[in-house]
């Protein structure tokens, strides 16, 4: 029972990173592209349309990072660019 439950750690680790860490990227995303030389509407359109792509890419980041350690790391490193174009918008 205790082996089952060590093994599934790492797996639930990775679920939750690409749950709501993908999230977070995407919604990040969403947001610092507003930081665009464009028209609002553009830039939220774009937002939006890439958004998609950020989430998708990050769970296939997240299931391919060899521990979750690293998963969770690679979202932290994406994150941190975003997080600073989305901070000079707001």
């Amino acid at each position: 029972m205790v082996t089952r439950i060590r093994a599934f750690g790492p797996v639930a680790a990775r679920i939750v990173a690409a749950l709501f860490g993908g999230y977070a990227l995407a919604a990040l995303s969403g947001v610092a592209v507003l930081a665009l030389p464009v028209s609002k509407l553009q830039a939220v359109i774009a937002g939006m349309l890439a958004s998609f792509l950020i989430w998708a890419g990050a769970v296939v980041w997240v299931f391919a990072a060899r521990s979750a350690a690293r998963a969770w790391a690679g979202l932290l490193i994406a994150a941190a660019p975003l997080l600073a174009a989305a901070w000079s918008v707001w």
